[in-house]
């Protein structure tokens, strides 16, 4: 029986031509001496994506393709099948109808699987089939989010741990107050106990966010790690509004008004490290949504250097900053990074002889001898209005948040042209386009042309984790579509994640900054001056300059084993 599903999957793959008879033929000749899963190595080479495998498997035995994240399962469905043994084949049940039970397989040709299920349930199996990594976030999502680890945590409430360590700070005033004063005010030690718990394990999890959205019928908690927000655990519905309170009174906001958004913050303490939490609070239809910011400032001390930007990038920013005066612009999405390069940048200029000066909307870290500005809509304090009264401070650096708006921008501008070195973002999604949006702003060329230093654009790309790295191969089509220059070729280093519990599965661990970035000099003016296109800028700077941009810098980290193709393809557009 195993072997004729394993004749028909090469009888398929021949048919379909979806890989070629060569390729085909030594990966058998591989497996015939190696053992292992045909299906499964084929992905593994490259030579077949698991969607394009799911959708001839699904069309030659007539199993339907699903798409799991679109699908919600039923809690109760989960536990038929043990994590384990949903890992073991990589599979989860979807579904339970009279005596059948529907299952999301990543192999639906494994007999074994089928077998060893239905000996456990007792049900009859309808397979379906998905792709492994589908399946694989969906076994994380709902294997985490079981009501045992809501008893894990109330078991850890009651025993002594990191948890009665952490200490609790309003961040306006630096005294820091013993958790156990916090936890009289809010009158519920054990919810106290729980919050704490959560706040530690987002730290140990390197999460950026943790999202507490009230449901219908429970509270979810969500932690974004890496960028990509994974589910933690649910907590009862019962208790939802003594947790978001315990997070209100931490963050002193009005635990009252449950009608209108809210902004705080509060520093915890725990295990001898110190992380700002920024709160934003958001009236929604079931309760209040609370999203938490972790800002850690031990990240603003590793300095450029460790934040992964190339030699030949680091150079160019070296140079940048160390103008006398003159602007430098970070460009990106949001969530690309900008503003810790900012801060990094600012922590290496910021000095005795220095008068540093930000206005930020908000002030995410609090840097010890830089004086820092909150811009206030409600009381007409904008980055404009601001700059104006902070240009009077006889400032020698100055950190504006974004350029917005005509107005600040002409102030931002000329105050970078009266011996001000000034440091902002904008949106746009190239380092060039930062030119043409200033211009369409209103600001005149010649503006633009003599007070721009240096335009950077910047992504964040997840890095292979290094528990589970491993080698990788990649066909040689793909290496000429990409346009791969032959020494290149020679050099490459291609690894992927394979998937552990120390990067939960993901492959993933940890992030490094992608950039482009170019100093404008009298040839980059006089193309300002002139209104050139983006192309001839391009055209000079890649020719005569020898910039790499962003999908350069990508495909040279991608190749140097750092990171993988799926990230380079994510992050950044072919031009």
């Amino acid at each position: 029986m195993v072997k004729r599903l394993h004749e028909k999957l090469i009888d398929i793959l021949k048919n379909s031509n979806a890989v070629s008879a060569k390729d085909l033929s030594d990966v058998i000749n591989i497996q015939k001496k190696q053992g292992g899963n045909l299906a499964k190595m084929l992905v593994e080479k490259g030579l077949i994506t698991q969607k394009d495998l799911a959708a001839l498997l699904s069309s030659e035995f007539n199993i339907p393709v699903l798409n799991l994240s679109r699908l919600k399962i039923d809690s109760g469905v989960v536990k038929l099948i043990p994590e384990k043994m949903a890992r073991q084949y990589t599979l989860i049940p979807i579904s339970k109808i009279g005596n059948s039970l529907t299952v999301c397989m990543a192999d639906p040709l494994n007999i074994f699987a089928i077998d060893d299920i239905k000996a456990l349930t007792s049900f009859d199996i309808d397979p379906t089939i998905s792709t492994e990594k589908e399946i694989t976030e969906a076994i994380n999502n709902y294997y985490s989010t079981e009501m045992s680890q809501l008893s894990d945590i109330l078991e850890q409430a009651n025993t002594p741990d990191d948890a009665d360590s952490v200490e609790v700070s309003r961040v306006e005033d630096e005294t820091t107050v013993n958790i156990e004063e916090a936890a009289q005010l809010s009158k519920i030690p054990p919810i106290v106990k729980i919050v704490n718990l959560m706040l530690g394990e987002a730290i140990e999890k390197r999460a950026s966010d943790i999202h507490i959205e009230p449901q219908e019928n429970k509270l979810r908690v969500r932690y974004r790690v890496d960028g990509t927000a994974h589910e933690a655990f649910n907590l009862p519905k019962k208790d939802q509004n003594a947790i978001l309170t315990r997070l209100k009174i931490m963050s002193g906001l009005d635990i009252t008004q449950w009608r209108l958004p809210q902004d705080g913050r509060f520093r915890i303490k725990i295990r001898d490290k110190t992380v700002d939490f920024r709160v934003s609070v958001l009236p929604i239809t079931h309760g209040g949504k609370i999203v938490l910011r972790l800002l850690d400032k031990s990240s603003l001390n590793i300095g450029l250097e460790k934040l992964g930007f190339s030699s030949d990038t680091l150079k160019l920013f070296d140079e940048a900053i160390s103008r006398p005066y003159g602007m430098i612009l970070m460009t990106g999405p949001t969530g690309s990074g900008k503003s810790t390069t900012l801060y990094s940048i600012l922590t290496r200029l910021n000095t005795t002889d220095k008068n540093i000066v930000t206005i930020e909307d908000p002030v995410e870290y609090q840097i010890e001898g830089v004086t820092q500005m909150q811009v206030n809509a409600d009381i007409n304090l904008t980055f404009a209005s601001g700059l104006r009264s902070v240009l009077r401070q006889s400032p020698d650096i100055v950190l504006i948040g974004e350029i917005r708006d005509f107005e600040t921008a002409d102030i931002a501008i000329k105050a970078s042209l009266t011996g001000q070195l000034l440091l902002s973002t904008l949106h746009t999604n190239n380092a060039i386009g930062a030119i043409a949006r200033l211009i369409d702003m209103g600001v005149e060329p010649f503006l633009v042309a003599s007070s721009l230093i240096a335009v950077a654009a910047q992504r964040l790309a997840r890095k292979i984790c290094p528990h589970c790295k491993e080698p990788a191969e990649i066909r040689p089509a793909v290496l000429d579509r990409l346009n791969i220059k032959s020494e290149l070729k020679k050099s490459m280093h291609i690894y992927r994640g394979k998937g552990c519990d120390k990067c939960n599965n993901t492959g993933y661990y940890g992030r490094m900054a992608i950039a482009e970035i170019f100093l404008v000099d009298d040839q980059v003016k006089q193309m300002i001056i002139s209104r050139a296109s983006e192309d001839k800028i391009k055209e000079y700077l890649v020719s005569k300059k020898n910039i790499r941009f962003l999908r350069d810098n990508a495909i040279f980290e991608w190749l140097a084993g750092q990171t993988t193709l799926e990230e380079v393809l994510r992050i950044t557009t072919e031009e």
